[in-house]
C-alpha cells in the first residue's frame, strides 16, 4: 500500500504540471460534432440568459475536469490491476467530455472556473484515496460522483427543456449524451461490489456532499 500511495503521488506531482491545465485556464442521442464554425450554444439574448449559459457551461466544465483527475489518481494506484482496464475505458470517456467542454467554452468565450487548481489536487487525491481503499472503494467513489453528477445534468435539462427546448437542442444533445454515459458509470460501479466496501452509505454521503458544495461554488467562482 505504501508503494502504491507513492506512485499516486508521484503521477499527481506530474498530472499537476501538465498542459491539461493549463488548456483549461433519458434518451439516448448521439453526439454528432458539429461542422458549424459558431458554437452549439446560442448567442445570449440578454444579461440573463449569458448569466445562466454561463453558469452552466462553466460548471459542467468543472465536473468533467473534476472527474477526470479522479479517475487518474485512481489509475495512479490500481493501473496496473485488474480493474485498471475498467477504470481506464471510464476515463477515456470522461476526457472525452472533457474535450467537447474545453471547445464550447472557447467558442462561448465563457472562462473556466478559477478553482480548478483546487478540483485538480482535491479530485486527484479522492480518486487515489478511495483506490488505496482497494477495487470496492474506487466503484463506491464511482457511484457517488457519478450520481451527483448525473443528478445535476438532469436538473440542467429540465431547466432547458422548460425555457426553450428548441433554442437549446444542440445543447440539450450534449448534456444528455454525457448524462447517460455517466450513469454508465454509476451503473458499472455498483456491478463491480461498490456497495461492499466498508462504511459505503457514509463514504458515498460523505462524497456526494463534497460535491455538492463543489457544483455550488463552480457555477459562480
Amino acid at each position: 500500500m505504501h508503494g502504491a500511495l507513492r506512485t499516486a503521488l508521484r503521477g499527481w506531482s506530474t498530472a499537476a504540471g501538465s498542459p491539461m491545465i493549463r488548456h483549461c485556464l433519458k434518451s439516448r442521442v448521439p453526439l454528432q460534432l458539429s461542422s458549424r464554425v459558431y458554437s452549439i450554444v446560442p448567442t445570449p439574448r440578454d444579461s440573463d440568459e449569458k448569466e445562466m449559459l454561463d453558469r452552466i457551461l462553466r460548471v459542467d466544465h468543472a465536473g468533467e475536469y473534476g472527474a477526470n483527475r479522479i479517475y487518474a489518481g485512481q489509475m495512479a494506484v490500481l493501473g496496473r490491476s485488474s480493474i485498471g482496464p475498467l477504470i481506464q475505458e471510464m476515463w477515456d470517456q470522461e476526457k472525452k467530455h472533457l474535450k467537447k467542454f474545453n471547445e464550447i467554452l472557447a467558442e462561448s468565450r465563457v472562462r473556466p472556473t478559477a478553482l480548478l487548481p483546487l478540483w485538480n489536487i482535491a479530485g486527484f487525491v479522492l480518486g487515489a484515496s478511495s483506490a488505496l481503499l482497494g477495487k470496492e472503494g474506487a466503484m463506491a467513489c464511482t457511484v457517488a460522483v457519478e450520481e451527483s453528477i448525473s443528478e445535476h445534468y438532469n436538473s440542467q435539462i429540465r431547466a432547458l427543456m422548460e425555457k426553450d427546448p428548441e433554442r437549446y437542442t444542440e445543447l440539450l444533445q450534449v448534456i444528455k449524451e454525457f448524462r447517460d454515459e455517466e450513469m454508465e458509470h454509476h451503473d458499472t460501479g455498483l456491478e463491480h461490489d461498490a456497495e461492499k466496501v466498508p462504511g459505503y452509505w457514509l463514504l458515498k454521503n460523505a462524497i456526494q456532499l463534497g460535491c455538492k458544495v463543489a457544483i455550488s461554488v463552480s457555477q459562480r467562482v
